[in-house]
């Protein structure tokens, strides 16, 4: 809590921004109406700007007079913008209308203020039990001595043969409402914090897209350089304990036994009477849905990052035109030097306010010419020189080739690497194909990725020189 620290965070977090506006109790009452209550992910420009016509309609009819006066499309690019931060504001791919989705520190504020109301009920058996549960997994798992673990073990079955023989003796001893109703509520609150924990993690994920894309339109070295260097954040990325914590998050929670085992306890939960009493959300029930949900727009926003590089790669004009691409690059370093600047100036404007009409049935029908007169045209270089041989040098990469050589791999095997494929159908076209098999790895095939191995892949360039590569393990399964 250090003092510069702070006066920084108090000027530029948005959390602390949202909590110092002057319409913060409007903002936060509507955003957790929006987003947190119905625990809806993103929503489309026209529909979450209708819902803010009628929040501040009410407001407004509550108050007696107009108490915000802007648009509530304003609104929403204003909370929008970096220098707020509060919304983030996106096109999905093949949609032309903006969509808009609660940020991490947006979510962070919201549950802060809700916490500061009195709460009805304040469990503190079950969160000594945690303490207590957790100290001994962080014992028991950390344990070097065998014998020290198999003794721990054969109290546990005592403690478990003990309790059978009670049942077997008709002592059965049950958790009275009181207890129930304080492991529930606990329960529920941990469920509700992990969709903001895919928040937070999804917004790691895409400041690195971010970063990634910035970095390719300012690079000018190398492209073997730039995609050590990208690599080697992803995986900086993926080897923390955020990363690691949510890889083994996600197989657990992709396991069906698990997803089984999960739904038959949450039914059998919200049955129990002093449960009911409680009136909990509906939406509990199907929470490990929402982590679903949540958790495939994580892994979406890796599959747009992969398909950045891809793209980059298949970028044949880095090698053939670099007049073309030094102006690409211009314009994209002055887009990023110009964002967060709005020119309030029309960028378009219309004749008329109304089209005029032209109907078919005024049309004359067509009447072709007798004999038609051709006219020949010689359009004039004026004297340029043009290099066409670019246009015959195209380089384009046979997807459905590389997966049949993968199915025919996988005839005579139940996995192959993509080094021993490589080897068994050399690399004809470079890099371009070592990012076409790497997109079928994380879209189209049955693959994993192990980045805690590597294997290096050669192949001969159109020169005769001996190329290489080092990728993560990469093995295709049938």
């Amino acid at each position: 809590m250090d003092y510069q620290q702070l006066v920084t965070q108090r000027r530029t977090h948005p959390a602390w921004r949202l909590l110092a506006a002057d319409n913060a109790a409007m903002i936060a009452s509507f955003l957790h109406a929006s987003f947190i209550a119905p625990n809806q992910r993103t929503i489309g420009r026209q529909q979450l700007a209708s819902q803010l016509d009628d929040h501040l309609y009410h407001l407004h009819q509550s108050a007696g007079e107009i108490l915000f006066p802007k648009a509530a499309t304003a609104y929403l690019d204003d909370w929008a913008s970096d220098e707020r931060g509060w919304l983030r504001k996106y096109y999905p791919p093949g949609d032309d209308e903006a969509h808009y989705d609660l940020a991490s520190a947006t979510e962070q504020a919201l549950e802060w203020l809700k916490n500061l109301g009195q709460r009805s009920f304040i469990g503190t058996e079950s969160r000594l039990m945690t303490v207590f549960d957790l100290l001994h997994q962080i014992v028991d798992g950390s344990e070097l001595d065998p014998r020290a673990r198999i003794a721990e073990l054969k109290r546990r079955k005592a403690d478990i043969d003990a309790e059978i023989a009670a049942i077997s003796a008709g002592h059965v001893a049950l958790m009275d409402p009181t207890q129930v109703r304080e492991r529930f509520l606990q329960m529920a609150a941990t469920a509700r914090d992990l969709l903001s924990d895919f928040r937070a993690v999804d917004t790691n994920f895409r400041t690195l897209d971010r970063q990634v894309r910035e970095h390719i339109a300012t690079w000018d070295g190398s492209k073997g350089e730039l995609l050590q260097a990208i690599f080697g954040q992803r995986d900086m990325i993926a080897d923390t304990d955020e990363g690691r914590s949510f890889r083994a998050f996600w197989d657990l929670l992709m396991s069906p036994s698990r997803q089984d085992e999960l739904t038959s306890l949450l039914d059998a939960v919200l049955k129990l009477g002093p449960v009911r009493e409680l009136q909990p959300d509906a939406r509990l029930q199907r929470i490990h849905y929402d982590w679903l949900e949540a958790g495939e727009v994580t892994q979406r926003t890796v599959a747009r990052l992969s398909e950045q590089l891809r793209r980059y790669l298949d970028d044949q004009a880095w090698l053939e035109n670099r007049r073309i691409m030094q102006l690409i690059r211009d314009i994209e370093q002055k887009a990023l030097a110009l964002r967060g600047e709005v020119d309030e100036r029309a960028f378009m404007e219309i004749d008329d306010a109304a089209p005029s009409l032209g109907l078919s049935m005024d049309r004359t029908l067509y009447n072709p010419p007798f004999k038609p007169k051709i006219t020949q045209q010689i359009v004039s270089d004026d004297g340029v020189e043009i290099e066409s041989g670019a246009l015959f040098e195209q380089i384009y990469v046979d997807q459905l080739r590389l997966m049949s050589n993968i199915r025919r791999a996988l005839q005579t095997r139940q996995q192959v690497s993509l080094g021993a494929l490589a080897r068994e159908y050399p690399i004809q076209q470079g890099l371009a194909e070592l990012a076409t098999y790497l997109k079928l790895a994380t879209q189209d095939m049955h693959a994993a990725i192990d980045d805690n191995q590597s294997e290096t892949l050669d192949w001969l360039d159109d020169t005769g020189r001996r190329r290489q590569a080092t990728l993560p393990l990469i093995i295709y399964a049938a």
